[in-house]
This record gives structure tokens, sequence and C-alpha cells, in this order.
């Protein structure tokens, strides 16, 4: 046989064994090419291409490497998809100045010249060796952020998938770019991409930071409607939950978006639940003040009553400041000065002037409503005895 009759012959071999991922005899098949001098530039330029591919699938990224710029130097025109090849195998031998390098020339050739959209992967790759650059300091961590971020803003648009959203949102919040964190996370919300409490928590605080209580409220209960399937790996069982669970810090921050957002009415029971199962005696000296603001007197004082019981509680004092207001309204006046006076005892001056300031008031009315009660009696038997007459 002739050279150029055994190089196609050999070109053949490659093809059927590479078919088969008989890698090592398609690599002796292209390397037998390679030595034929009748090859035909094509088929030799194209057995090069192979042979480095066949190479970085073994993992022979310096021999994979060589070939690919042996070929680079025997063609006219360099693909983008050369460059992205020569790329992963740089980063996998963690040359990653070069790596990066050689990806950036894919995306540009593939842009400019062969004008298309690059692919997914190289973007990844990308971002991949920017962040170990960083790691390794040689580029800065904000230079790095700087460009992860671009990376990240063509992933979402081009490639829109989830971990994209997340990496994009994390990158932002490095930068402190935290508006721009919680635009990220909304539009993974809603394309409903979130799936973690963790990442609906982290939506519904930044909503509340930009003062987006409403919004930060309606995510908190989508997360509570939606349910995804954990399957247990001993027993092969599927259960499905919610994805926020009703635990007293995620009823706690959806009843403080409630109320921020002024609808007390949502807040109200959603902080009962919290209250229920916290420790302490807090959360049932806010929902005091919230029934007190809503001249619900007997709940205030239920609710307040329930702190007091609690043996941790911020401040006991103000918690009786509560209380004792709550019965003034109600006329109760013995009582609110019985509490004011517990509450005057607290060292704290603010607390203790306000308290002696209200024992005073509750004596002052105590006293007006005492005197209108008798003139009121002496109205109606004045009335009644001239009926009489």
């Amino acid at each position: 046989m002739r050279s150029y009759d055994r190089s196609v012959m050999w070109n053949y071999w490659g093809y059927i064994y590479f078919s088969a991922e008989d890698y090592d005899r398609a690599m002796g098949a292209y390397e037998n090419l390679l030595q034929e001098p009748e090859a035909t530039v094509p088929l030799r330029t194209s057995s090069l291409l192979t042979l480095a591919q066949l190479n970085l699938v073994k993992e022979n990224w310096d021999k994979g490497i060589a070939l690919i710029l042996q070929w680079m130097d025997e063609v006219e025109n360099v693909t983008a998809q050369s460059h992205a090849l020569l790329g992963q195998a740089y980063f996998q031998k963690k040359d990653f100045v070069r790596a990066r390098k050689s990806v950036e020339e894919a995306i540009r050739i593939a842009e400019e010249v062969e004008e298309y959209r690059p692919k997914e992967n190289w973007y990844v790759l990308l971002a991949a060796s920017l962040y170990e650059l960083k790691e390794a300091k040689v580029i800065s961590q904000l230079y790095a952020l700087e460009q992860q971020v671009l990376i990240y803003e063509i992933l979402v648009n081009y490639y829109p998938k989830k971990s994209y959203f997340i990496q994009l949102g994390g990158t932002y919040a490095q930068m402190e770019r935290e508006e721009d964190y919680m635009l990220v996370l909304k539009a993974a919300y809603e394309k409903d991409f979130l799936d973690k409490e963790s990442e609906y928590q982290a939506l519904a605080q930044l909503l509340l930071l930009n003062k987006n209580p409403y919004w930060a409220a309606q995510v908190l209960v989508a997360g509570q409607n939606k349910k995804i399937t954990i399957k247990d790996e001993k027993t092969g069982e599927e259960e499905t939950f919610p994805v926020i669970k009703e635990s007293e810090k995620n009823l706690k921050l959806l009843g403080d978006a409630w109320r921020m957002a002024q609808e007390i009415d949502k807040a109200i029971p959603v902080l009962e639940k919290a209250a229920k199962l916290s420790k302490d005696g807090d959360l049932y000296v806010l929902l005091g003040n919230l029934y007190l603001y809503e001249d619900r007197m007997e709940d205030s004082i239920r609710a307040i009553e329930n702190a007091l019981k609690k043996s941790k509680i911020k401040s006991r004092s103000q918690a009786q400041l509560v209380l004792g207001q709550a019965h003034f309204e109600l006329e109760n006046f013995d009582e609110a000065k019985k509490q004011f006076r517990l509450a005057a005892r607290d060292e704290n001056k603010r607390i203790k002037k306000t308290a002696n300031s209200w024992i005073k008031y509750a004596e002052n009315e105590a006293i007006r409503v005492q005197n209108l009660n008798l003139r009121r009696e002496f109205i109606e038997k004045s009335n009644a005895e001239s009926k009489k007459s």
C-alpha cells in the first residue's frame, strides 16, 4: 500500500476505535497516520486535533496541550472551540492564567469572527479560572468579583439556571450590592427556581431591608405553600414538606413583615403562633402592644400576662407599663396603678419617669371618673324624684 492509502486506512481505524471507546487503540491509529508522509493536510490536521482530544480524555494534559498548539500552527483558521479546549486543558493543569486567556480568546472568536453565541461551559470555565486566580492572589478580589458579575449576568440571560442566579446574587452580596442581590433573588423566585428555606429567608430579609415588607410577607407565604419531596436514603420512602417551616424564627419574620406592611390583622395570628413556640416572653410583649394599638384591651392583658409568666423577658418593667395602660383603658385604675408602681422600680430613669407619670395620670383619671359617676348618679336620682313628685 502507498503511504496515502495507509493514512486513509489508519483514519478509518481511528474512527472505529474512537466510536467503540477503545481510546488507546484509537490514539495508536492516529499516531500512525501522522507518521505517513503522504497524508493530506486536512487528514493530518483533523487527526492532530482528534489525537489531542483523546490525550485529554486520558488526562495526558501536557501532550494534549502540545498537540493542540501544533494543530494551531498548521491550520489557517484557529477555531473558538480549539481555544476553549486548550483552556480546559490548562485549567486541569492548574495553569489558571493561560486557562483564562484561552477561554477569553474562544469567546472573542465565537462572537467576532464565527458569529455565534459562545457555549455555556466556556463562561463557567472562565468564572472558575477567575475564582482560582483570586484565591491565589494573582488578581485582586474586587477585580475578580467585577469580572465574575459580568460572566454571571451573561449566563442568567443566555442560559437561565438556578445555580447562575444564586452565584450572581452571591457575587453581588460579596460586593455589598444588596439591592442587586435582592433583584436577582426576586427574579429567581419569579421563575420558581428557589427551593430552599435559606433562599426564601434571604430574599424576605433583603426585601425588608429595602423597605418592601408586603413583598417580603408574600415571599414567605409562598414558601410556606410550596412543597418539596425528600426521599429517605435508608427506607426509600418519600415525604413532602413545606419549604418554609413554621418555626419561631420564620413565623416571627413573617409576622414582622405583615406588621411593617401595616397588615396588623395578618400579623397578629402569625405572632401568636410564634409566641407559643418561643422560650422567652418578648413576642408576647410585642403582641400586647399590637393589641393595645388595635384597642383590644382584654387580648393585650392576656398577652402581657403570658409574657410575664416566662422566666426570660427583655424588659419586665416595659411589659408592666403596657399591662398598666391596658388596665387604664378599661378603667381598672387600681390594677393599672399596681402595674405602674412595679414598673417604676426599674433602674432605667426613662422607664421610671414614664411609670411615675402614668401613676399620677391614673390617680387623676380615677378621681375624674369617680366624680363623673357621682354626678351621673345624682342626676339620675334627681330625675327619678322629680318624676315621683
